[in-house]
């Protein structure tokens, strides 16, 4: 079979992280497809409180599918389950990426709804996924750690995102990259095939994730995404 009669995936979805309800109807209203709940305040991966997220999902109302941020223990993780995200993400720091099979706890604490998050500055991951799989995990991500103006691209060999996104698909994985993403950095990690690319910062007044979430900037990244559909009304 000729490479090019082999069929393309969809594009990646649009990720935005959002810090409140506000943030969270004006991402939904922009056409996000997944709506991300954590505390930009508290660095790359800052919780907010499930009473927070609840009011999130509220405000999303199905229009949009629903994430969240929590900490890295079983009971953290159980509780921000209870607010209605489709989906929970948490952190494994280096330390954790050398006993995935120790993580399954994690993952057991919202079966099936769990996506581990690794960081660039860790090193490749596509090694980790077939254990994160065994570890009962649903998806994977990879993130920057630092939030300082390093882009994913900057921290991430292609090959090597590459390689994590295709181990992803081989084991069941959704798959999702991040990291201080722009618009120019689509074409080339959407040529990864990842099922979400996460934006934050990159959709900020004035790129800073701390400031509030410009729409505008969603539209564009959805024109960047999806050059054949018609922006999300």
């Amino acid at each position: 079979m000729s490479s090019s009669s082999v069929p393309r995936r969809a594009p990646p979805r649009l990720l935005v992280s959002v810090r409140d309800p506000a943030e969270a109807e004006a991402a939904r209203l922009a056409g996000a497809d997944l709506i991300d709940a954590k505390d930009p305040e508290r660095g790359a991966l800052g919780a907010l409180e499930p009473g927070m997220v609840c009011e999130i999902v509220a405000r999303v109302s199905g229009g949009a599918e629903t994430s969240a941020v929590a900490d890295p223990n079983p009971a953290a993780l159980a509780a921000m389950a209870t607010t209605g995200v489709a989906w929970v993400k948490t952190g494994l720091d280096a330390g954790r990426r050398g006993d995935i099979a120790g993580c399954a706890a994690l993952a057991a604490a919202a079966p099936g709804r769990v996506i581990a998050v690794l960081f660039a500055e860790d090193g490749p991951a596509a090694e980790l996924v077939p254990a994160l799989a065994k570890a009962g995990f649903a998806g994977a991500m990879i993130d920057t750690a630092g939030k300082t103006g390093a882009r994913l691209p900057d921290l991430a060999a292609s090959d090597d995102l590459a390689a994590f996104t295709a181990a992803c698909r081989a084991h069941g994985l959704m798959s999702g990259l991040a990291g201080s993403l722009r618009v120019i950095d689509i074409m080339a990690l959407g040529a990864h095939e990842p099922d979400y690319l996460g934006f934050r910062g990159g959709l900020c007044r004035d790129f800073d994730r701390r400031n509030g979430i410009d729409p505008l900037r969603i539209a564009e990244v959805l024109r960047a995404l999806r050059p054949h559909h018609r922006d999300a009304a």
